[in-house]
């Protein structure tokens, strides 16, 4: 998969400045270098990922008003006739945001794909709660992980980053406000989705017959949750 081939599509459609996907290639290096570092520190092939040309922004019914910003998330996908994982990092995360935050948001997306997978190993899918405020969202994404000290205790880098970020959902102020400044207010590319449809459908055959490496079970099933 060509991480940058939708970006390029939308550049040459003119929906995304051509200044933008030049910082977007130029910065992909942060993400390909954080790549490297979760694959280094715990053995495990990071999976698919792409680059989405638009800010995802989450509204809820009950609070008026407010919105979310996602800038990243991780999503099972059948491709090729078989269940697999893709890591959807957004246009103005790589544009915007410091190394170190998004190495920590490719951290947290690894710890979503290693709870997933684990869900599928046990065959535990049965559907999670629905959000029906931001606040819940943030809370109930938090709970959604395998712990980051045990997956990642040979990187403390990563896990203090991971920490910090992610206390109780993921805060960066400064990359927030950057965001809603330079890309919301200019009008650039923006999807707004209701927290109650950020649910994926899978067909219950594929998920009985996904070949897991042998080797990634053992490691997925190591892990202690919180």
């Amino acid at each position: 998969m060509d991480p940058l081939k939708i970006v390029r599509i939308t550049m040459d459609s003119g929906l995304l400045p051509n200044k933008i996907y030049k910082l977007i290639n130029n910065r992909i290096r942060f993400v390909t270098q954080g790549i490297s570092r979760i694959e280094k520190a715990t053995g495990i092939k990071y999976p698919l990922y792409y680059i989405e040309p638009k800010l995802v922004i989450s509204t809820s019914t009950v609070e008026s008003g407010q919105f979310g910003i996602l800038f990243a998330r991780t999503i099972p996908v059948v491709l090729n006739d078989q269940l697999t994982t893709v890591v959807q990092l957004t246009a103005p995360l790589i544009t915007y945001a410091l190394m170190g935050t998004i190495q920590a948001i490719l951290a947290h997306e690894f710890l979503h794909y290693l709870n997933f997978m684990r869900k599928i190993i046990r065959m535990d899918l049965l559907s999670d709660e629905i959000s029906q405020s931001l606040f819940e969202e943030s809370y109930m994404d938090h709970s959604h992980v395998i712990s980051e000290k045990i997956v990642f205790k040979k990187d403390p880098y990563l896990v203090r980053q991971l920490l910090t970020k992610f206390s109780i959902g993921f805060r960066d102020s400064r990359l927030e406000e950057k965001v809603i400044r330079k890309w919301i207010h200019k009008g650039l590319p923006v999807t707004n989705i209701q927290l109650n449809s950020n649910v994926t459908k899978l067909p219950i055959e594929k998920i009985a017959s996904a070949k897991i490496d042998p080797g990634l079970k053992e490691k997925i099933l190591g892990f202690k949750t919180h």
